[in-house]
């Protein structure tokens, strides 16, 4: 019952959940092995997209993109097949929920459900965590492509002609640590959070996923910390051509990064007047990307569910954006 309970808490379940699974195991005998009775074949389109956030030959392309074997069994030997498992992971991420609200679909206790989560979890983030952590990693992303987003940027409206992406910090809402407090309080946004960097291209895919980090960190600091200007140089720097990212005035001027002129608008001359107020447009494309997380899979926005110290908060996060964004990052 012990691992059932730890599973469940990592899970984020509430007290009620927590004494359905204390029952469960003083009434029925916890060597039972539960076997899925979900049927996606069963479910209407309109309630798989609701539900599941995908369609549903997207959900059979997304477990074979992410490689999701066959079968998932969990340590206390509950076993549903990969594409329930996925269903699951997406049920819970697409709305804060409840687990015990999961079981009239999936036909499985509350445990069962935490457990699965938790492991597909785990299988996604050991095969694909790779692609958000590191730009090396990304095969499809060489030279060719830089020159192709770069023109896209250019034809939108930017001045510069090298500029491929965008970078930003994204501050994530928890729930107030019972440790470390003041390092995950942000005076800025005045509540705990974590936060993450991302970079995103003009077509949307997220190529760079970098933290989590401390509430208090300043963007600056992260961009140092992580790691991400060595990747940089060594992927967007050639000997004829050095490619840039955009990014607010809180990161400073690189070879690989470039911020607006500083200054108030009015005392700045005319050409960088024009030059901030283009780079400012184009430069809310990296907050879409943010959005789209929010709109789609709001779990990951609800802040009573954030709990450092019981869930795996930076793992739930990036789950969604390997499973929103896995197909690009193959091709």
């Amino acid at each position: 019952m012990e691992a059932e309970l730890e599973a469940v808490i990592l899970a984020g379940a509430d007290e009620e959940e927590i004494e359905h699974i204390i029952l469960h195991n003083i009434f029925i005998d916890r060597g039972i092995t539960h076997t899925a009775q979900f049927n996606l074949e069963n479910l209407p389109d309109e309630v798989i997209r609701l539900n599941f956030r995908f369609e549903r030959s997207d959900l059979h392309r997304l477990m074979a993109v992410l490689r999701i074997p066959s079968e998932i069994v969990t340590i206390t030997r509950n076993k549903v097949d990969g594409l329930t498992a996925l269903c699951i992971l997406l049920r819970r991420l697409a709305y804060p929920n409840r687990l015990c609200d999961m079981v009239p679909m999936f036909h499985l206790s509350t445990q069962s459900l935490s457990q699965i989560i938790n492991k597909l979890i785990s299988v996604i983030m050991e095969e694909h965590a790779v692609l958000l952590n590191n730009l090396n990693s990304l095969q499809w992303f060489n030279r060719e492509k830089l020159e192709y987003y770069a023109q896209a940027i250019h034809n939108k409206g930017a001045p510069m002609n090298n500029c491929w992406g965008f970078i930003d910090g994204t501050a994530r809402k928890i729930c107030r640590p019972s440790e470390n407090q003041e390092e995950y309080y942000s005076g800025h946004k005045r509540y705990h959070c974590i936060k993450f960097q991302s970079i995103i291209c003009p077509d949307g895919i997220i190529v760079s996923l970098k933290g989590a980090y401390p509430g208090r960190r300043h963007d600056a600091r992260i961009f140092r910390e992580s790691g991400i200007s060595e990747e940089l140089v060594q992927k967007t720097c050639f000997d004829t051509r050095r490619f840039v990212l955009f990014g607010d005035q809180g990161y400073g001027l690189s070879d690989v990064l470039f911020t607006p002129f500083h200054g108030r608008m009015e005392d700045l001359p005319a050409h960088q007047q024009s030059f901030n107020s283009a780079m400012k447009v184009l430069r809310i494309a990296v907050e879409w990307g943010f959005q789209k997380v929010i709109s789609e899979f709001a779990f990951v926005d609800f802040s009573k569910n954030q709990k450092m110290l019981l869930q795996d908060v930076d793992a739930l996060y990036k789950s969604f954006f390997t499973t929103e964004f896995g197909d690009a990052s193959y091709e």
